[in-house]
This record gives structure tokens, sequence and C-alpha cells, in this order.
């Protein structure tokens, strides 16, 4: 079969042309009012003039920048304890036994209905919504640690033992590397959660950050802006995507060809 890698792009370049041409055409001929949907060179003007001149108290590079800053922490403190967390649960069944009711009761529940708690308890700056991420992100992340390790094979732990391993070396050369791939969807799951956590902690309780700066635009009703920044948050959502799936294809390439 022909290989068609230049299939793909080219299609989704297509359809979103497509989709910034429906756009154009609705506002150009007027079907929605103005204030609900702008037309796309009021978005790019916005998009310039925040660029250039920055939002209330700081620069787009500020917002942009604080929104990382909380969600990069969030998930470093996530990766160093959900990650061996995993590790240890999915292949000892003690420690997953004490570990899952707590995480199977907080998993479900929508991080907005604890979040006020944790205002109550650190503030409303920085610590209240890097401890709602680092929840948001630490579940699927642990649960798919727990899922790779519980998937490798009998076979393959006897051979390690039969070869001498011992249980160190079982850990960090069988274990772990066997569950590389899906320590990588988790990660890319538990950004993808700590992402949207994030837009709503900082709409609720927030004097910066994207989330923060669309939802101040709203009660002004520009909507250009609006526009503006949740385009903003789409392409850095997608870049991240990017750069971890590029992550995965360095660090894990046997991943699908097991």
């Amino acid at each position: 079969m022909t290989d068609k890698k230049w299939l793909q792009p080219l299609l989704s370049t297509v359809a979103v042309a497509v989709v910034l041409f429906i756009w154009w055409l609705i506002t150009f001929r007027q079907w929605v009012n103005p204030l609900f949907v702008p037309a796309p060179g009021k978005v790019w003007e916005a998009f310039i003039q925040i660029w250039q001149e920055g939002y209330k108290n700081g620069s787009l590079l500020h917002h942009i920048g604080a929104s990382l800053y909380r969600l990069g922490v969030a998930f470093a403190l996530a990766l160093v304890t959900a990650v061996p967390l995993g590790l240890l649960s999915g292949s000892s069944v003690v420690v997953r036994s004490l570990l899952d009711p707590f995480i199977e009761f907080y998993r479900p529940l929508p991080p907005l209905a604890y979040y006020t708690i944790l205002v109550l308890w650190l503030g409303i700056g920085d610590s209240s919504k890097v401890a709602l991420l680092y929840l948001a992100a630490f579940a699927p992340l642990y649960l798919s640690v727990v899922a790779g390790v519980r998937r490798v094979s009998a076979d393959r732990i006897n051979g390690a033992k039969s070869l001498g391993a011992n249980r160190r070396k079982l850990f960090f050369h069988v274990l772990l590397p066997s569950a590389l791939p899906e320590v990588f969807t988790g990660i890319r799951t538990a950004v993808g959660f700590g992402y949207t956590t994030l837009v709503a902690a900082e709409m609720v309780a927030a004097v910066s950050g994207i989330g923060w700066m669309v939802l101040d635009a709203s009660k002004f009703l520009r909507s250009d802006i609006i526009f503006a920044g949740i385009i903003i948050m789409g392409v850095i959502a997608v870049a991240i995507d990017a750069l971890l799936r590029w992550l995965e294809l360095r660090l894990v390439p046997w991943s699908g060809k097991e």
C-alpha cells in the first residue's frame, strides 16, 4: 500500500481552512450579532493589541507564564508521586488495596467541587491552584501506571527472575520499561485534565493567567479578546501535546511494537 503520510496534515489543514472560511462568511454576512461572534479580523486585532500592550496588570507572556507555571509545578509534583506509587501499587496488592479507596473516592469528583475547600485552606493564590491541579493530574497518571505494570506478562517477570534479577533490577529493568507506554498515555491524560482544570481555577479566583483574562474580558463584553484567549489556550494545549508525543517517540521507541 502506498505511504500517504502527507494526507493527514493536508486534510487537517483543509479542515481548519474550511472552518475559518465559514467563520468569516458568518461574520461577513452578519448572520450573527458581532457581539457574540466577532469577525476573524477583529480577533486578530485583539490578539495584536494584547501582544503589544498586554492586558490589565501584565503582558500576554506574563499571563501565559502564570498559567504554565501553575500547570508545570502541579504536574511535576504529580509525576514524582504518581509514577512511583503507581509502580508500587501495580506490583503490590497490599499497597494497591491501601491507596485505591482514596483514589476511587476523589477521582470522579469535579475538581471545582473541592476547590472551594482548597481556597479556604490555602487562599486564592497559586498554592490552592497548584493543589487543585495536582489532584486533577494525580489520579489519571497513577491509574495509567498501575494498569501498565499489571499488563506486564508473567513470563517476562519469571524470565528475568530465572536470570538472577533481584527485586530492584526487576523493578527498574522490567516493570518500569514495560509500563512506560502506559505512563506516557497517563502523562498526556493528566496534562489534559490539569490544563482544563487550570482554566476553570483561574476563572474562579485569580488575578493573572489566560483563564482569568478570558473571564475578565467577558465582564466588558469583549468577545474579540475572549475568542483570542480561547484560541491561545487551544494552541498552547496542542503544542504541549505535540511535545509529549515527540518525547514519547524519543524515549519509548518500543511503544506499540511489543
